[in-house]
């Protein structure tokens, strides 16, 4: 299963992006989407994700900011970032995990993005 993510650029603080991954193969259900993040010289961490049922989490540091919400039939999930502040600088990576036919059998999978450039400054 692949995915490609779209969206990221330069924005000033409090700016708007919107961020897309659309996942690609014989995918048999996606169960998670999610959103992650890197800063330079910082550990991965998870900002958003969202479950089959539609149930979201996010991190205390976007709460209120962004939103992330999904297409099952385009099997694609949405980040909308608002009131961007600079410590929200970093390059962002889908994750989608899921089920996939492998030879006529569901398998488990689990996906990154190539990451998207996301820089909040004015």
């Amino acid at each position: 299963v692949q995915l490609q993510a779209s969206g990221g650029g330069l924005v000033q603080p409090g700016g708007s992006l919107r961020l897309s991954c659309a996942a690609s193969g014989s995918i048999f259900r996606i169960n998670v989407m999610g959103w992650y993040r890197q800063a330079p010289g910082k550990q991965r961490e998870s900002v958003a994700i969202i479950i089959s049922g539609g149930s979201t989490n996010y991190a205390d540091s976007v709460k209120g900011r962004f939103t992330i919400s999904r297409d099952n039939a385009k099997n694609t999930v949405y980040l909308q970032m608002d009131n961007l502040k600079p410590e929200d600088t970093a390059v962002y990576y889908c994750n989608v995990i899921g089920l996939y036919i492998n030879s006529s059998r569901p398998m488990a999978f689990g996906s990154w993005g190539q990451g998207t450039q996301v820089t909040v400054s004015s």
